[in-house]
């Protein structure tokens, strides 16, 4: 028996179900944020627009490949997204920092605390052990890891008593990837990691730029000419002439073992 009805009482509310709306959960605010992004160099009385309004969205993890001709823009984008330069024109926000407006002290700071960069060549310090070498970060960082993790991370463990002079370039490089993370960076630049070493071993610098990407979330940008390596990306950006050609997100992530050119 309706307890309700027996009294003759209104229920104040209803039982029926309604659908409910649950809200999609909020996207994670991107870690470098580009707008009308334009850098000139001046030459005497010849301009090159080396970028001409870039828009991008990076967002924290991700690895992204930025492919283009020699000339295209790559190298200009990934100094400015670095610190190393500054725009001409237009916005480069690196979460709350506008690197734009910054001088060269803030520049300085932001490259110490948030940035690693690995580039073609080594820029090891040939009088000192692998171990120093990486070392020197660890000296100006504020909350790096043992240098001796950083290069068991990149397969370095053997070799960290031996002087650059005693490596294979591979190695070498890996010693410059394990330098670069040692200060554990929110952002890790490449700039043709691989453009200087062989098939086999470039393959080899690969897996360990993506084991840094994957294991401690590092989001990660390389610029290259070799068109196999966007398969390993989560986004490709094409440039040329300076801007953004396209952008593509290949359906199938391959591990750089899968990579072949």
């Amino acid at each position: 028996m309706d307890n309700g009805a027996a009294h003759g009482c209104v229920l104040p509310f209803s039982f029926a179900s309604e659908p409910v709306t649950v809200p999609e959960p909020a996207s994670p605010p991107p870690i470098f944020v580009t707008r009308e992004l334009c850098k000139v160099y001046r030459m005497g009385e010849t301009e090159v627009h080396a970028l001409q309004n870039v828009n991008l969205s990076i967002f924290a993890g991700e690895f992204i490949v930025l492919l283009g001709p020699s000339g295209s823009g790559k190298s200009t984008l990934l100094n400015i997204l670095g610190g190393l330069d500054k725009p001409s024109s237009g916005s480069a926000r690196f979460a709350d920092h506008e690197l734009a407006e910054a001088d060269d002290a803030e520049l300085t700071r932001y490259r110490r605390e948030h940035v690693g960069f690995v580039f073609q060549f080594y820029n090891l310090m040939p009088s000192l052990t692998v171990r120093e070498n990486v070392q020197l970060v660890t000296d100006i960082a504020a909350h790096p890891m043992p240098a001796e993790e950083a290069l068991a991370l990149v397969g370095l463990q053997a070799r960290m008593d031996h002087f650059p002079s005693q490596l294979s370039g591979g190695e070498q490089q890996r010693v410059a990837i394990a330098r670069a993370i040692v200060k554990r960076p929110e952002v890790l630049l490449c700039d043709e990691p691989t453009g200087a070493l062989d098939y086999d071993t470039g393959k080899r610098v690969l897996e360990v730029i993506e084991k840094i990407n994957r294991e401690l979330g590092t989001t990660t940008v390389v610029i290259t000419h070799n068109a196999a390596i966007a398969g390993m990306a989560d986004r490709v950006l094409y440039l040329g002439g300076g801007r953004i050609q396209r952008e593509e997100r290949p359906p199938h992530k391959l591990r750089p073992s899968e990579l072949s050119w």
